[in-house]
């Protein structure tokens, strides 16, 4: 199977753009054991609602910095059975629905930041039908000035994929207690999947918060029915153990 990275056009042919952000999300966290202070970009999952928690509760899943690690793992767990299962949680994962205020006009599929997807609504049921598989998309909540302002959906995408070691510097392990690295690394310009972590019965997926991966079949689709405006895509190899 190929697998491809969708990356935003330098001259957009849409003028659509929006301010991101997201109802709720985990906080930045202060680890006891490597002392970095973490908070990922691009982990999103718009379909928790965590409107059910009272608000002193809701209050806490805010952009800010936990320093008591155990509060931020209570957090966490409280949150985890919600989300999709089996994607990593990491500190300043985002939760609901996207807000912000937008503008402009926006085509049948946006990349307005390269690790966020939005679709509008019947694109995206004309791809589900082409049979593509773990399409999933969740009402954003942003805020046009306009009389009819369009409906767009933003994608839930799985962070499952990674990058093989190969196209990364040698690191030391990990914090044993948050997981970090602690060498600040930068996403290759050459970037190399891991065969091992890329399920096979996704067509959309993200790889390391930020990349945002679709297969062969996800691109056919998307250009057969001329949805590839503003959107261009670089196959990326896949390396194995």
């Amino acid at each position: 199977m190929r697998f491809y990275l969708l990356e935003p056009v330098p001259s957009p042919r849409y003028s659509g753009y929006y301010s991101y952000g997201h109802k709720w999300g985990l906080p930045g966290v202060h680890c006891p054991v490597c002392h970095r202070t973490s908070a990922w970009t691009g982990y999103a999952y718009p379909s928790v609602d965590l409107s059910h928690l009272p608000a002193h509760e809701q209050q806490k899943y805010s952009a800010r910095v936990e320093e008591d690690y155990t509060e931020f793992e209570r957090l966490l767990e409280q949150v985890r059975p919600l989300a999709p299962p089996g994607v990593p949680l990491r500190p300043g994962t985002k939760f609901g629905p996207l807000n912000g205020s937008a503008q402009g006009e926006f085509g049948p599929l946006v990349l307005a930041f390269a690790w966020e997807l939005l679709m509008r609504p019947e694109p995206l049921a004309r791809l589900q039908a082409e049979g593509l598989r773990g399409l999933k998309g969740c009402r954003a909540a942003l805020r046009f000035r306009k009389k009819n302002p369009p409906e767009l959906l933003e994608m839930e995408l799985p962070s499952l994929g990674k990058l093989h070691p190969d196209c990364l510097p040698e690191l030391s392990p990990p914090c044993p207690k948050c997981g970090c690295s602690r060498e600040s690394v930068k996403m290759p310009e050459q970037p190399i999947l891991d065969a091992a972590t890329l399920p096979q019965d996704l067509d959309l997926i993200r790889a390391e918060g930020t990349l945002i991966i679709g297969t062969e079949s996800f691109v056919e689709a998307v250009q057969r029915l001329g949805f590839e405006h503003d959107i261009t895509f670089r196959e990326l190899p896949v390396r194995g153990a």
